[in-house]
């Protein structure tokens, strides 16, 4: 069993650094497929789907995306439509649209050659000083600290910071703290560690001090307050929102599209057409989408959660006459075989069982 610090006990940085890198060689994650090999763009890949993102759900997500865009010079050539179909399921879209966007500015301005200083890194964009610390630590072994979620908990925890997270007062010293820990020596492994150790043993709820490497040296510790830090963030209740999509389909049994506008809730991907929730079907597909409708039927609603709400999506299915022509460049038919990248509501929706049934 650990014995608990004095709350005076000394925290020397390299003690702490030492302690931590001990613990990552026998227990840290070191078969991660961005380590293997670890280059410039695929920890960068890495980091920015890891932002709000599992380590377990993202893995999946990036074996397939680096066989599709093997290198920055593939990810800038590509379309918008074939990144956000590969980034489709992940959610917060904007990171699809910064990635993209980034990687044309490296190839455009560093000729495709990742920069390699914190302040270039964070000068493109979708990269903040966590993300382009960790860019600059892993890829290129630069001393820079890095403060994602994992490690903001661990450093709270050490020096017992009962400052309410996203206030001045909490990340002005964890950045202080941060940089006072990082070692100018095994820098990579020291940033791989701190996220492992946050991730795996000094969780949000229920750590296991018992088992961390830290512990003796671990303020919050030392006083009891480890599960009351960070401070838990008031969630105000969510709002509820209801929104209606159709389902249209062709006599070739194509379901029609829509390209949402690049920014705002699924900036950038194809989905159903949105209609308000009590439209008369028929009269607005005759009107905006120039369709004639000769089969109507409601499917059952589904329930999606956001950040800052919840939706509920009602679903009509029409089956458009045999002339349907649609002349909107922002409407498209496709194929169950062709179809894009579709938020992971409208896919969950469109693979349903119910809609294989016959009108």
């Amino acid at each position: 069993m650990t014995t608990k610090p004095n709350p005076a006990t000394e925290r020397a940085p390299e003690a702490i650094a030492g302690a931590l890198l001990t613990w990552f060689d026998a227990h840290g994650r070191h078969d991660l497929p961005w380590q293997h090999p670890r280059t410039a763009y695929r920890v960068w890949v890495a980091e920015v789907m890891l932002q709000q993102t599992q380590v377990a759900t993202v893995i999946g997500y990036f074996n397939a995306f680096m066989a599709h865009f093997p290198d920055v010079h593939t990810l800038a050539a590509a379309s918008n439509d074939d990144v956000m179909a590969h980034w489709a399921g992940l959610g917060y879209y904007a990171r699809a649209r910064n990635l993209h966007a980034a990687a044309k500015a490296i190839v455009a301005e560093y000729a495709g050659e990742f920069p390699r200083t914190v302040d270039e890194l964070m000068a493109l964009p979708g990269i903040g000083r966590s993300t382009a610390g960790a860019i600059a630590a892993q890829a290129f072994g630069v001393w820079a600290p890095i403060l994602d979620g994992n490690a903001k908990r661990v450093i709270a925890r050490l020096a017992a910071l009962e400052a309410k997270p996203g206030t001045s007062a909490y990340e002005k010293p964890l950045w202080q703290l941060a940089e006072r820990y990082t070692p100018r020596v095994r820098v990579i492994d020291y940033t791989q560690a701190i996220m492992d150790l946050g991730a795996t043993l000094c969780t949000r709820s229920r750590p296991d001090c018992e088992r961390c490497p830290l512990a003796d040296r671990c303020h919050a510790y030392a006083n009891g307050s480890q599960t009351r830090i960070p401070a838990p963030r008031k969630r105000a209740k969510r709002p509820q929102h209801e929104t209606r999509v159709l389902v249209v389909m062709d006599e070739a049994n194509r379901v029609l599209l829509e390209k949402r506008p690049p920014a705002g809730i699924w900036g950038g991907l194809w989905s159903l057409p949105e209609v308000a929730v009590d439209a008369d079907i028929s009269v607005l597909c005759e009107r905006r989408l120039g369709l004639s409708v000769e089969n109507v039927r409601e499917l059952q609603p589904i329930h999606h959660g956001f950040t800052h709400f919840e939706l509920r999506i009602h679903a009509t299915r029409v089956q458009a006459g045999d002339r349907a022509r649609i002349m909107d460049a922002s409407l498209q038919w496709f194929a169950a075989t062709a179809r894009p990248g579709v938020p992971a509501p409208i896919a969950k929706l469109l693979d349903s069982p119910q809609q294989t049934l016959a009108l």
